[in-house]
């Protein structure tokens, strides 16, 4: 049996957050009013306190370019090492 992931939008991970301020930083009483895991909205405040939630006071657009580009630095770097390792085992 497969469980089904629900996704939010960034609107609504966005409006959770704020509503965790508005019960006084409570993450536990805010997860179950929206009827949220308490750990899914704790992800979105850690996300939100590291700038990396969309919607948010917090939100870093340029730090999310730079990770972003990291990203795919990474997986051109990926791609070259496996090239080189295949000329090396052809060589």
């Amino acid at each position: 049996m497969t469980k089904k992931v629900k996704r939010y939008s960034e609107e609504f991970k966005a409006e959770a957050v704020k509503a965790i301020e508005n019960n006084g930083g409570n993450v536990s009483a805010t997860a179950r009013q929206l009827g949220l895991p308490m750990q899914t909205l704790a992800n979105w405040q850690r996300k939100a306190n590291q700038g990396k939630l969309k919607g948010t006071k917090q939100f870093d657009s340029e730090l999310m370019a730079v990770i972003e580009e990291n990203k795919r630095l990474k997986r051109e770097l990926k791609i070259a090492q496996e090239e080189r390792e295949i000329l090396n085992e052809e060589g």
